[in-house]
This record gives C-alpha cells, structure tokens and sequence, in this order.
C-alpha cells in the first residue's frame, strides 16, 4: 500500500470575507474529490480569507499511480482562475 499527501497554500483573488472564500474553497473541494476519488479538506489558514492551505491525501497499490493523481489534482487545482497556487509539498509514504 502507497500513500501520497499533498499540501498546498492558495492566494485567493476577489474575496472580501471569509464567506467569499468558503464558497470558493467548498466547490473546489468538492469538484477536486468526486473528479479524482481522493481526500482532500482546508487543513489551516482557516480564519484568513485571502489564503487557505489544502491537504490531499490518496492511497493505492502502487506509488506511480498515486503520483500520477497528486499531479493531475496539482494540475487542476493551478488551473483555477480563482486561485494563486504557493507553496506545494508532496510527500510518499
């Protein structure tokens, strides 16, 4: 069994209030887990609404396969026009 974490801190644009940035963060949680089968949740930065830091976790037989989907989850998420992709840590376990 392979697991891969990532975490990563986004600079949102256009928010005024921690409502603004709860809307943004909670539909790209949702579409990024029912698109990629993973877990993924705000794990900190949860009382600034300009910054919110993401972990993603995924698990399976084999570490290319889980590489190959926090890539694919990195991609998409630096995608977003809403968000400005920081700093980005990957770590397999």
């Amino acid at each position: 069994m392979h697991l891969g974490t990532l975490t990563i801190v986004l600079y949102l644009h256009d928010t005024e209030s921690l409502k603004d940035k709860r809307q943004i963060i909670k539909s790209l949680v949702e579409t990024t887990r029912q698109k990629f089968n993973i877990s993924i949740a705000e794990v900190d930065d949860l009382d600034k609404w300009r910054r919110a830091t993401i972990g993603v976790a995924c698990v399976a037989n084999e570490s290319a396969h889980v590489n190959r989907v926090l890539d694919k989850v990195l991609d998409t998420i630096e995608s977003n026009p809403a968000v400005d992709v920081g700093e980005v840590e990957l770590e397999m376990l």
